[in-house]
């Protein structure tokens, strides 16, 4: 599927989500949410980690989060980077759309758990993963099969490098 494809297909398990679903279906514009959390959570564990100690323990578990969800949201990642069987096994488990809105839920707690010390940038984060897990909690209850991106690796490019 191309990316054109994507962005016209309008499903929600696809990892071109959208935040809304039906107010007006042709003024919602889908976005790459589970991409953008990957950018925003490694970007602001980085900025977070030079503030008070209960702060850098969110922002290095908003990094950790960050690094999960690149193998998680670029299937190719998976073939090409050595990494163990365990952790492949782990990755794998979020395919379906309900294991990927509770892994995101999860970690959106994680960070919205960050704003009892202090409010610092991770509530962007916090709000960003919300939305994604949504958007998969949506896709699951539509029913809709989770459909990988071939531009990141899905639907067969990984067995073509291989």
């Amino acid at each position: 599927m191309t990316i054109a494809e994507e962005l016209r297909s309008r499903n929600f398990s696809e990892q071109w989500s959208r935040t809304l679903e039906k107010w007006n279906a042709d003024c919602i514009s889908p976005c790459r949410i589970g991409i953008v959390c990957i950018f925003l959570c490694i970007a602001l564990g980085i900025a977070n980690i030079f503030n008070p100690p209960i702060i850098i323990l969110f922002s290095i578990l908003c990094l950790i989060s960050g690094l999960i969800l690149i193998f998680v949201e670029v299937p190719l990642l998976l073939r090409i980077c050595p990494t163990s069987e365990k952790f492949d096994v782990f990755i794998r488990r979020f395919t379906a759309n309900y294991m990927r809105a509770g892994m995101y839920t999860i970690m959106s707690v994680v960070q919205w758990l960050s704003l009892i010390r202090k409010t610092t940038s991770l509530v962007a984060s916090a709000v960003l993963l919300l939305a994604a897990a949504i958007c998969y909690l949506i896709a699951g209850l539509k029913g809709q099969g989770f459909v990988g991106s071939k531009t990141l690796g899905g639907q067969g490019v990984a067995q073509m490098i291989v």
